[in-house]
């Protein structure tokens, strides 16, 4: 069997092989440099300045700590300092915009020509061949050690600037959808911080309660969304494009939501105020369509109505106090006929077919809809608002 492979080989080193390799230290910094600036070609720029600076004292670093830690293994229990000095270099990668492929070939590289020059250091003071072996294990497996550092410090980085661009997404969203609308100098000048190329049109998506980078990130990749108490409402970019609607309601996964009209940017707060209003409506029923995804351009009239309820309210019982005399039995059948005689244009046939009762039963309770009603039936105005104040009664624009 194998004997296991030590995580940190160097801690069964012996003093005496500090000593011997601490005084190479200086002229192997001087190569290691060399052999990066030449074999990597990204670091392959002038080393005079403050670029060479930096690679000289990080390279003198990784040195100083193999050593140190070969020397003082019990302290490797306690936190280690020098590990920040490998995370901020995966920082500084990521902020510089490339990726660790440089990095991680230039510590490989190092430990090439560590191994080399402390290897021929081992021979020469007549260290035996276990420890050379050893030693050259301790090199790759610090190698491999502060190459996982500098991934963390990479992730660590590439998180904030990914937390920082959703920040400003979400900014972003909330300004666009705040009534009264932002001023559009302000949000041209987020935009490229959020990383959204502003489009020409966009249409809101309202939907409950949910993380609002999490809504965008199942709506696309393109979309925006802040929190907007009870809920969430995002931003959709072209949401008139072929298969829009469909990759929107694959996408909400049956969850309850309105979508407010397509309209210019500058005016996403209306879409947003829309969408908005035909949730709340769906959420106490007062509207359905025929998924969960409700579109407000289906329910024009009910938003309409609902935008002042009081009003709608008063409408309703002015255009119908005539009713109010009447039985509960009498005013139910009174209303239905005079509701489908409106929808049917005055065509008696039609509203008996849909009430399902005879032709003449309509005409009776006709007769007695005009001795409460008197001329109101023949004038368009007053014929419209019995019409709104029948959609009221009947909840299209309930509470």
């Amino acid at each position: 069997m194998a004997e296991p492979i030590e995580d940190r080989p160097w801690s069964t080193l012996a003093p005496e092989v500090t000593a011997a390799l601490r005084p190479e230290l200086p002229a192997l910094a001087d190569e290691i440099v060399e052999a990066i600036s030449h074999g990597v070609p990204e670091y392959a720029r002038p080393l005079e300045g403050p670029f060479g600076d930096a690679l000289r004292a990080g390279v003198e670093q990784a040195l100083q700590r193999f050593l140190d830690l070969m020397e003082r293994p019990d302290a490797e229990e306690g936190p280690d300092p020098g590990r920040e000095i490998y995370v901020d270099l995966g920082r500084g990668e990521r902020r510089a915009g490339r990726g660790l492929d440089a990095l991680l070939a230039a510590y490989r590289l190092g430990a090439r020509v560590a191994w080399r020059k402390l290897a021929a250091a081992g021979e020469r003071v007549g260290l035996e061949p276990e420890t050379l072996y050893l030693l050259a294990e301790s090199i790759f497996a610090y190698i491999d050690e502060i190459s996982g550092e500098s991934v963390e410090g990479y992730a660590m980085e590439q998180a904030a600037a990914a937390g920082e661009l959703q920040r400003q997404r979400r900014r972003l969203a909330a300004l666009l959808i705040q009534s009264p609308p932002a001023d559009a100098t302000a949000v041209e000048a987020i935009a490229p911080a959020a990383g959204w190329g502003l489009p020409r049109r966009v249409a809101a998506v309202a939907a409950e309660g949910e993380e609002p980078d999490r809504l965008a990130m199942r709506l696309g990749a393109d979309v925006i969304a802040a929190g907007v108490a009870p809920g969430v409402c995002a931003l959709v970019p072209d949401p008139e494009a072929p298969g829009r609607r469909a990759q929107l309601e694959a996408a909400l996964e049956g969850r309850l939501a309105a979508l407010g009209p397509s309209v210019p940017w500058r005016q996403a707060a209306i879409s947003a105020k829309r969408a908005r209003a035909t949730l709340e409506l769906a959420q106490h029923g007062a509207i359905a369509g025929e998924s969960a995804l409700v579109a407000a351009a289906d329910h024009s009239l009910a938003l309409l109505l609902n935008a002042d309820r009081g009003l709608a309210r008063d409408l309703a019982e002015s255009a119908l106090a005539p009713l109010a005399d009447e039985t509960d039995a009498s005013r139910e059948r009174l209303v239905e006929t005079l509701r489908e005689w409106i929808r049917g244009q005055g065509r008696t046939e039609q509203v008996a077919a849909t009430l399902h009762v005879h032709p003449q039963t309509v005409r009776y309770r006709l007769g007695r809809l005009r001795e409460l009603f008197g001329g109101r039936l023949d004038d368009p105005d007053l014929r419209f608002e019995l019409e709104l104040g029948l959609r009221v009664m009947s909840g299209e624009a309930s509470d």
